[in-house]
């Protein structure tokens, strides 16, 4: 239960910055934001280490908090944010809430978990809730988008194979502080090292740092709560329960932008999402 209340922390948090995240946007590009939010949640790490106890470190388990950090949130961060800008916060958010179908995939072919008939069923309706909250209202995708949909496929891969391979590093060393702190500073020195050898530098707007401090703020803390959970849960029970942001950038994008109006399709967005939590949490 404890795996199960982190997991649902963290989709919340994540809702959150993908509402700051669309604020930052306007000010911002997608390669500057990142090297703020990154960076800024980083720095709120190395400020509580002090206060956390880091004993018993195990080499293998840095390693492969270090790997992850090569491209999450690194890599997973400036694809989101490009297939954003690109294809808008509903075809990115419809595409990225697939990410629990490979983080399940994953756990149980490499991690052994058991992958049951409720998992599966809980799974797939959170899946199908979570892209009928995002689905773009009117028409599909337009043709000239479409060649960027590799960008948020790409995202949900790459945050679903984080999951897993955090979920080794964690028993190694079961510490979540230690696995987020190694993580985001490997991924900060990442988005840094990008910008090396560029005649141009990145122009930052004091409205749009803002605001990316904050998406990094909640993004970091939301990263965090979600290896807290993966301590202690196994993937295919937090991966789409952490799926469930959606739902939360629903809430308060219509309490903070209100640009969002009940319809059909969310009102059985809702209900598809509320139906695999319930499935999901069912046996606990």
């Amino acid at each position: 239960m404890q795996a199960i209340l982190y997991a649902a922390l963290a989709a919340a948090l994540f809702g959150a910055a993908l509402v700051t995240t669309h604020s930052g946007l306007k000010h911002l590009d997608a390669a500057t934001g990142a090297r703020v939010s990154i960076p800024t949640a980083t720095l709120l790490f190395w400020l509580l280490a002090p206060f956390v106890d880091l004993a018993g470190w195990q080499a293998a388990a840095i390693g492969i908090f270090a790997l992850v950090g090569l491209f999450f949130p690194a890599a997973v961060t400036l694809l989101t944010f490009v297939a954003n800008r690109r294809l808008g916060p509903t075809v990115t958010g419809t595409v990225g809430s697939t990410a629990p179908l490979f983080a399940v995939a994953g756990a149980a072919l490499f991690l052994d978990e058991a992958l049951g008939l409720r998992e599966l069923l809980a799974t797939c309706l959170i899946v199908l809730g979570s892209v009928a909250l995002s689905k773009p209202h009117g028409a599909g995708t337009p043709e000239r988008q479409r060649g960027a949909m590799w960008l948020p496929w790409s995202a949900a891969a790459l945050r679903a194979l984080a999951q897993v391979l955090t979920k080794a590093g964690l028993a190694f060393w079961p510490n979540p502080f230690a696995a987020a702190l190694v993580g985001y500073t490997v991924s900060s020195a990442v988005v840094w090292a990008a910008t090396l050898g560029r005649q141009s530098r990145p122009k930052f707007d004091r409205h749009g740092t803002a605001w990316f401090a904050v998406t990094g703020i909640l993004n970091g803390v939301a990263v965090l709560c979600l290896y807290r959970a993966l301590s202690t849960g196994a993937v295919v029970v937090v991966s789409p329960i952490v799926a469930t942001y959606p739902l939360f950038t629903l809430i308060l994008g219509a309490l903070v932008l209100r640009e969002e109006r009940m319809s059909g399709m969310l009102i059985a967005g809702v209900a598809l999402t509320v139906a695999g939590v319930i499935v999901l949490v069912a046996q606990w």
